[in-house]
């Protein structure tokens, strides 16, 4: 295992600095935060909206109220107002539950006439076609003379057709395809689908409390453990009846990833993967006969990730993937049989995203975190040499990047947690051509600002993670503060990057109450890469939990923290955690808001917990040291638990069931349900669960009333 040095990090060092500098700088009052707040502290800066070719990127800038397309000339700098036909391409949507279709010049055309809803309208490739589903059945139609051509036919409540299950569309597709599982060919002749069969996935109901008598709303929802859909890869011709279904066993106990059609068309390379989630392989498949043959193989002693963005050269070399098998993510060259070509990236870092693959001059343009795990930056690599990967960005920033479709030029919006954001225009050998904005307004001099910085803390193991800190504006290390940590937590979801945190809103208010602000990541955060996150393996939480404690003991020991008020709050998996910090850390946490949280693995879904726990069956041991259910009896501090009635990815049953074990341990605590709220809530909900959160902080950690000026403020 990898022996990571800890940097001893003096957090008193960072805060003196916050005491003299600001001395006579003004206070933003509660209006001048609020009601009207100041402006030229922080101005939006342009944010880049791709290329239109590849010398003239689009940018939107804000004027007034409006957000206006720019299209820019990197030569010459000249911009010049976009029409929306120059910035748009054709598209399809939905209105009224019908297609419509609308060409680059903005001329709309309703391709649908019917009373039952289309859903996921998607264009061809040439252009000509529009796929979608209806009632759970694929369709197509021609744009010019409308012909309708009907797939599948047997769409029910059980079956469906190009339209994902709920576990694929949540852990597998993604939210972003809103339940979208099917997929043009690149020539537009045919279309992949997947078809599932829901019949054998329990059934979980949901109440909806609205009306006179309420009613139930049935989810086809495979908690851990239950039987999946029955999954079959499908392949239709355009325009044609008839369908050719890939070699695949659907009774197997089997997962299926997202497809990846050839730039030739001829053939579709599938991810199949186990229950078990060890293994997972490439498969290509004919779409004329479903014959299938391997590709790639991956094995790994915990679990392994769905291959991401593979990348096909287009002149029959062969296809790039990003792989975490040595611990860290890496980007690897094969040949189409699947043969290693060349590794083009290695070390104790890990790869972010590949932006372009320069199949002329041989090299590839990808983000990564090498420099510090908490920024990201872009590089190039050759495919054909040995070189070492060349960094393109500068300094100690964390850098957003639009690459030119050519490679030659990028633009970078770049800050970290001191310096707020600017952009500048460079080239392809990492010259800076042009700086083209700065946030940072006249008055950003002017006031006194809260000052966040990243921070390090150690594990009981010797591992180093980082954190950030935002401390009072009026920082006076003879007083104690109290600390209000805000946490997610899950698996490589990590939410502490060296990037800008406006010191405005909220952010600027608590700093001025005097209130410690603080992020935390764990060990499977993604700072150390897999080899971190698989410490996690089939006990997903007891690690996490382990760690934030750490940090916490370490901000306790600090003579300016008051440790009777170790505050932390998070959603969904941050719920988790959080209600993990109030029993089982109870002797380090003494306060905490606990937004739509697991409180039980075997309640959720069969591929996320299945995962990185295993089942409920084959590891009972790990569910239960994992679950705040087990350490209920030793909550002492103050919890709120807050859930939406509605919640169809975190049931409201969690939150029910560490109600009803704390009710029977006589142990008190705070409830807040929202009635027909999903996963999180917006609008009037929103507002009520913010203020309600305020209320909290100021109750709880500073222990004294919410200010008339906010009461008034709510009104």
């Amino acid at each position: 295992m990898m022996i990571i040095k800890f940097r001893y990090t003096l957090i008193s060092a960072l805060l003196i600095l916050s005491i003299s500098s600001q001395a006579q700088l003004k206070d933003l009052s509660f209006k001048e935060v609020f009601t009207n707040p100041v402006k030229d502290i922080i101005n939006p800066i342009p944010v880049f909206r791709g290329w239109a070719d590849n010398t003239h990127y689009i940018e939107y800038r804000m004027e007034g109220q409006q957000s206006k397309p720019y299209t820019v000339d990197v030569r010459t700098g000249e911009a010049v107002q976009s029409a929306p036909a120059q910035v748009n391409e054709a598209s399809v949507t939905i209105k009224n539950k019908d297609v419509f279709y609308k060409d680059a010049l903005g001329t709309e055309k309703q391709l649908t006439r019917d009373s039952i809803p289309e859903k996921n309208p998607t264009l061809s490739p040439d252009g000509t076609q529009v796929a979608f589903t209806r009632n759970n059945d694929l369709f197509s139609i021609d744009i010019n003379s409308g012909a309708e051509t009907r797939y599948t036919t047997d769409g029910s409540d059980v079956i469906y057709n190009g339209w994902a299950s709920w576990v694929y569309y949540e852990e597998i597709l993604g939210r972003a395809t809103r339940y979208k599982a099917f997929w043009w060919s690149p020539d537009s002749k045919r279309i992949a689908f997947m078809r599932f069969d829901d019949s054998k996935v329990p059934v979980f109901p949901i109440y909806n409390s609205s009306g006179q008598h309420g009613f139930l709303e049935n989810t086809r929802y495979p908690k851990a453990g239950d039987k999946n859909p029955e999954v079959k890869m499908g392949l239709v011709n355009r325009g044609t009846k008839g369908i050719v279904w890939a070699d695949f066993d659907a009774k197997n106990d089997q997962y299926f990833g997202t497809p990846f059609w050839m730039a030739d068309s001829k053939t579709l390379w599938m991810q199949w993967m186990n229950r078990d989630q060890n293994n997972l392989i490439i498969y290509s498949v004919n779409p004329m006969n479903g014959s299938k043959r391997v590709i790639h193989e991956e094995t790994q002693k915990t679990w392994v990730d769905w291959f991401d963005g593979m990348y096909f050269l287009k002149n029959g070399q062969g296809f790039i993937l990003k792989s975490d098998k040595s611990g860290w993510g890496h980007y690897y060259f094969y040949d189409l049989e699947g043969n290693l070509k060349k590794q083009l990236t290695s070390g104790y870092w890990r790869v972010n995203q590949l932006l372009l693959v320069d199949e002329k001059d041989q090299e590839i343009f990808f983000t990564a975190r090498q420099e510090n795990s908490a920024r990201i930056d872009l590089y190039r690599v050759s495919l054909k040499g040995n070189e070492e990967p060349v960094r393109l960005t500068f300094g100690n920033y964390d850098h957003q990047i639009s690459l030119s479709p050519d490679g030659k030029y990028f633009l970078t919006t770049y800050s970290n947690l001191t310096s707020a954001p600017k952009s500048a225009l460079l080239d392809n050998k990492g010259k800076v051509i042009r700086e083209l904005a700065d946030s940072k307004g006249s008055a950003f001099d002017s006031y006194k600002l809260p000052k966040t910085e990243l921070s390090y803390y150690k594990t009981r193991d010797g591992l180093e993670l980082p954190m950030t800190i935002t401390l009072p504006i009026n920082f006076d290390p003879a007083k104690k503060y109290p600390v209000w940590i805000s946490v997610y937590g899950g698996p490589d979801a990590g939410t502490v990057y060296d990037r800008w945190k406006s010191p405005l809103g909220l952010n600027y208010w608590w700093a001025k109450e005097g209130v410690i602000q603080v992020a935390i990541d764990n060990r499977s955060s993604g700072h150390l890469g897999k080899t971190g996150m698989d410490f996690i393996y089939r006990k997903m939480g007891k690690y996490e939990i382990e760690d934030y404690m750490d940090a916490a003991i370490l901000l306790k020991s600090k003579p300016y923290v008051d440790g009777t008020k170790i505050g932390i709050t998070g959603g969904s998996f941050g719920g988790y955690i959080t209600t993990m910090a109030l029993t089982y850390g109870s002797d380090v946490f003494t306060h905490g808001i606990a937004n739509y949280s697991v409180t039980d693995w075997a309640l959720y879904d069969t591929h996320y917990t299945e995962r990185f726990m295993g089942t409920p069956k084959n590891n009972s041991e790990g569910y239960k040291i994992t679950s705040p259910l087990t350490y209920a009896d030793k909550l002492k501090g103050s919890l709120r638990i807050v859930h939406g009635t509605m919640d169809d990815n975190v049931h409201m049953q969690n939150s029910i069931q560490l109600i009803n074990k704390l009710q029977d341990l006589n142990k008190h605590f705070e409830f807040m349900l929202y009635p027909g709220e999903r996963h999180g809530w917006g609008g009037a909900k929103s507002r009520h669960s913010n203020q309600e959160n305020v209320r909290y902080i100021y109750m709880n950690m500073l222990q004294k009333p919410v200010p008339a000026e906010y009461l008034e403020y709510w009104k």
